[in-house]
């Protein structure tokens, strides 16, 4: 077996479409998630060359060093965090991270701040409000529902977060919707 690391790879689609493209080529990808997936059989230096420069026409990129390796897996592990699994879970980001990652926090917070010129911190918020974004758009759930979903301690902290990082409240962001998402690779 091996484990490929791959660059951009944020959300089911991509999953979808590395899988499928490794497939055209005649791999066959086990045990996919954000960020990663093993094959059956080890591949050469050369193969490797040939899967990424196949996968960048899709905007992926496969990782080879370790550091951007675990840059890729604190994204993917808030990605995952945010817009994919029901967030009840009331543990802290830092704690997350380290338990899952196997890292001292202070050491992944540090790696992240150099590699990316932001906080670990500030990468989980501009998520939340993306995420925030999508569920205002979608117009299902009250601003109270979404509070709750994504474990803000009251709306107007939501709000203020909102105002902080978009320069727009929530309600007037509902106002002017169009175009103002963000694709989960860009930010």
């Amino acid at each position: 077996m091996t484990t490929i690391y791959i660059k951009n790879m944020v959300c089911n689609r991509c999953i979808m479409v590395v899988e499928n493209e490794l497939q055209k080529l005649g791999y066959h990808p086990q045990n996919i998630k954000l960020g990663e997936l093993e094959l059956e059989r080890e591949i050469t230096d050369k193969e490797k060359e040939s899967i990424n420069n196949h996968l960048q026409t899709f905007g992926f990129e496969l990782i080879d060093d370790k550091k951007s390796r675990l840059i890729e897996q604190i994204k993917n592990t808030i990605i995952d965090l945010v817009h994919h699994q029901d967030n009840d879970n009331k543990s802290n980001l830092s704690e997350v991270l380290s338990h899952k990652l196997h890292h001292d926090y202070n050491y992944l917070s540090n790696l992240f701040s150099e590699v990316e010129g932001i906080t670990i911190e500030k990468y989980f918020i501009a998520q939340k409000i993306e995420k925030v974004k999508e569920l205002l758009v979608y117009d299902e759930l009250s601003l109270s529902e979404i509070a709750l979903q994504l474990n803000y301690s009251s709306v107007a902290y939501l709000s203020n977060q909102f105002k902080k990082v978009t320069g727009l409240t929530p309600s007037h962001f509902k106002q002017i919707k169009e175009d103002k998402r963000k694709p989960l690779d860009k930010l």
